[in-house]
């Protein structure tokens, strides 16, 4: 597996204002072997960044040795695909076509899509919307977002994250297998499952190959809250198991730490602590 860190995990990440040549540099130095970068509205990479700056980022992390097989976006939590409102269901749509194209330029292989929400809990004024109504405005996104999957050749993959939605993994793989299309599988995140109170191994098996990229963060139960979520190696993730699971399922491409927010020496935690669970 490729020993990834994501570009949220980087000083001024989460705002957009990380040089990439900073976050490469960065990510070199603190020991990983591939660096994820991340989309947004606002900040050094867009969906409206041109094709020569996109090639461009793609020399940067190259020239550091480090692999960019992936493309993060969190635009849908600002635009849901789940909204009520369709022409904030259509913006949606059209920024993660934009990014897929982006993602293309860059030379990643998967991007990560977040597919709407019936709540999200950082915005109170955002949801309850309708299970149904969701899953099938998730649907509808998902139907608008293949062709360009497809014509980028850039795979479609579906996060579990605290969303409100596709809290089972058997409901996940089942949306999953209803498209029966190449580019689209499923981004796991180890660390989001506990907060579902369920047991990420689990989910790896029953997810088994449509698992095409897997983010690891670890969660602190006795929290339960968004506060949970701690340093790798520190909370109730039960990383050899993980670790087991992925090897049996045959997973050996990227293995992205997501932690979040960063700090001075957030980066060689994470390293170390990741040396130690690929071990």
């Amino acid at each position: 597996m490729i020993k990834s860190i994501s570009y949220w995990s980087m000083p001024g990440g989460l705002e957009g204002s990380c040089g990439i040549e900073d976050a490469a540099a960065m990510a070199k130095a603190a020991g990983f072997d591939g660096l994820e970068l991340c989309v947004a509205e606002e900040g050094v990479l867009t969906p409206s960044t041109d094709q020569a700056a996109c090639e461009r980022y793609k020399k940067i992390v190259a020239d550091q040795g480090l692999a960019l097989e992936t493309l993060a976006s969190g635009m849908s939590w600002a635009h849901s695909p789940t909204d009520p409102n369709p022409d904030v269901r259509k913006k949606a749509i059209e920024l993660h076509a934009g990014a897929l194209q982006r993602a293309a330029w860059l030379g990643c292989e998967a991007m990560l899509f977040v597919p709407g929400a019936v709540k999200i809990l950082w915005e109170p004024a955002f949801g309850p919307v309708p299970y149904d109504q969701a899953a099938e405005w998730a649907r509808e996104a998902v139907e608008a977002l293949l062709p360009v999957a497809e014509a980028t050749g850039v795979d479609l993959c579906i996060e579990n994250v605290w969303n409100g939605l596709f809290y089972s993994p058997l409901e996940f793989a089942a949306f999953i297998d209803s498209f029966d299309h190449p580019r689209l599988g499923v981004y796991f995140d180890a660390g989001n499952v506990l907060g579902y109170h369920q047991h990420p191994p689990h989910w790896i098996t029953l997810l088994g190959d449509r698992i095409r990229r897997v983010h690891i963060k670890d969660f602190n139960c006795s929290v339960g809250t968004l506060d949970g979520f701690c340093d790798l190696l520190d909370g109730d993730v039960p990383f050899p198991e993980v670790m087991s699971a992925l090897r049996q399922i045959g997973y050996d491409r990227t293995l992205v730490a997501e932690m979040m927010p960063p700090d001075d020496t957030l980066l060689e935690r994470t390293s170390g602590a990741m040396d130690r669970i690929l071990a």
